[in-house]
């Protein structure tokens, strides 16, 4: 389905990196470089479906700083609809992380109350009922309060209009678990998993587990291992290829829910499902833009050549 309307609702914010030179030395300080772009689970997904032809609207908070007029910058560069709430007495929200040489996260800071204003009521304000009602899907991420979250995803599922939802962190993820019932997929790491399935369970237990709880379809990315997608009790795995030089890991899972949920729109089967969203994810891992800049039609199909068909799982 080509130039769907999609509407994400969740994080745009600003995204600030350093990347550690040689060696990471704990409790140091360590030589490097710094980096600051727009960000968010969210927001990059809008992105990279916007660039792949669909009509995105992306709703979020911002405060009355210079990360805001960022933000903005970056949907505007990307064909993305912003539109949201401003709050000019805060500050925007923030993701700082530091990065090992090799592009591999050594810790983040969150600066997220911010979303926390993202509240259910503001769900009913005319514009936003209006756009949501108008959606062929709709992608929303765990930066949103639980509420939110559930009142967005109950209304989804009495208009009968596909939601997913990309779950952020270990520690945000649980917003999800009320409403996994009406979700059709979650898009989620091998750390986020483990949280919303359950310590006690083994890997190869999780598309089970999750769906034992009433999530109708999923997917979990794990770095270089294998990554799982399930749907209607069906689950294909595939490993990814092989990629010689890192560029940045960063946005490289919401990369993967924007090519799964492309591939979703245009019809296709769990097998298209996972190899367009692992040719995507690859995209933005060689990158070091948490959106790659060649996001584009023919730059994912050149990908999805390198990419292996999945194995069936019972």
């Amino acid at each position: 389905m080509s130039g769907a309307r999609i509407v994400v609702i969740g994080g745009a914010h600003v995204d600030r990196r350093g990347r550690i030179f040689g060696t990471t030395r704990p409790g140091a300080s360590n030589p490097g470089e710094w980096f600051e772009e727009a960000g968010g689970g969210g927001f990059n997904a809008a992105r990279a479906l916007s660039l792949l032809g669909h009509d995105v609207t992306m709703v979020s908070v911002a405060g009355g700083d210079s990360g805001a007029s960022l933000v903005e910058a970056a949907a505007a560069r990307t064909g993305v609809k912003l539109n949201g709430f401003t709050f000019l007495d805060r500050q925007t929200p923030s993701y700082t992380a530091i990065l090992e040489a090799d592009g591999n996260l050594v810790i983040a800071l969150a600066d997220m109350a911010l979303y926390d204003l993202m509240t259910a009521r503001r769900l009913k304000v005319n514009w936003l009922r209006e756009t949501l009602e108008n959606a062929d899907f709709i992608l929303c991420d765990a930066n949103l309060p639980a509420e939110t979250i559930t009142m967005l995803t109950a209304d989804a599922s009495a208009r009968a209009i596909p939601i997913g939802a990309i779950g952020i962190s270990p520690a945000k993820i649980v917003r999800l678990a009320p409403s996994l019932s009406a979700l059709d997929f979650v898009f989620m790491n091998e750390a986020e998993a483990r949280v919303l399935a359950g310590s006690d369970s083994e890997a190869q237990d999780w598309p089970k587990r999750l769906a034992e709880r009433g999530l109708k379809g999923g997917a979990i990315t794990r770095g270089m291992k294998p990554a799982v997608l399930w749907r209607d009790g069906a689950a294909v795995e595939l490993a990814p290829p092989a990629v010689e030089t890192i560029g940045d890991v960063t946005g490289a899972g919401d990369a993967f829910a924007a090519g799964a949920i492309d591939a979703f729109l245009a019809g296709g089967q769990n097998s298209d499902m996972i190899r367009q969203a692992t040719a995507l994810a690859r995209l933005t891992v060689l990158s070091p833009l948490a959106v790659a800049e060649n996001v584009n039609r023919q730059s994912l199909s050149e990908m999805l050549a390198l990419v292996p068909q999945p194995e069936m799982l019972d």
